[in-house]
């Protein structure tokens, strides 16, 4: 049996709140901060909820231990107190720390005082909002280095009735098809053969850089 992870969520407004929220549906998660009215929003959804103030190195440690598989630092809107909770969060040994920034200078502080990541919520959640708007076809993705993403793509209509061999798509279109999520009948397969037949109830889930993916949008709105 996987033994679940125990995480520390440290600040609960809209961004922390809900991720407490969700690890703790397969996670121990406490979760920390130092207004009264948030613990209350998750004492009934998460394994543990505190009313703490941080920012105090022997408060925290007496709650928080190097046990701790993982932290998240949620609280943005107030650089000292999340600068301050990092750091002590390092001090005390805990091994994965999370913390969200609100600038690059914020986040260089976060890095510089033990910070493992540095998270932009609301940046992202505007990259991915972005994307699926200039992205009609686009139902999901994933960014990694250097210009390529992973995305959930509906296909284009030209592509009913073919083969992914016949398609190439890796040839003429530099992506690479990881797999299939088929509707009809469900079920998920990774790595699909090149005789793979694209139905119209298919969502390809492919690799590429992000110009090489937008001729596959193009392709969908000629469709």
């Amino acid at each position: 049996m996987k033994k679940k992870k125990y995480i520390v969520v440290i600040g609960l407004g809209k961004f922390g709140g809900e991720l407490a929220r969700q690890l703790a549906k397969e996670c121990e998660v406490l979760a920390i901060d130092r207004r009264e009215a948030m613990v209350e929003a998750v004492l009934d959804q998460v394994q543990r909820a505190l009313i703490l103030d941080v920012r105090d190195c022997k408060s925290l440690g007496a709650v928080v231990t190097a046990d701790f598989d993982e932290a998240v630092v949620s609280m943005g809107e107030s650089l000292e107190a999340s600068i301050l909770a990092t750091l002590h969060l390092r001090k005390i040994g805990v091994k994965q720390i999370w913390a969200k920034a609100t600038t690059e200078d914020h986040a260089a502080i976060l890095k510089a005082v033990g910070a493992s990541e540095v998270v932009f919520p609301e940046r992202e959640t505007a990259r991915r909002v972005a994307a699926q708007i200039l992205n009609p076809n686009l139902l999901d993705f994933v960014p990694l280095e250097e210009d390529y993403q992973v995305m959930d793509v509906a296909p284009p209509n030209s592509f009913y009735g073919h083969t992914l061999a016949e398609l190439d798509v890796r040839k003429k279109y530099g992506i690479f098809v990881l797999a299939v999520k088929e509707l009809v009948p469900t079920r998920f397969l990774f790595l699909p053969s090149p005789d793979f037949v694209i139905k119209p109830s298919d969502i390809l889930v492919v690799i590429g850089k992000e110009q090489d993916l937008a001729a596959l949008r193009a392709i969908g709105g000629e469709s």
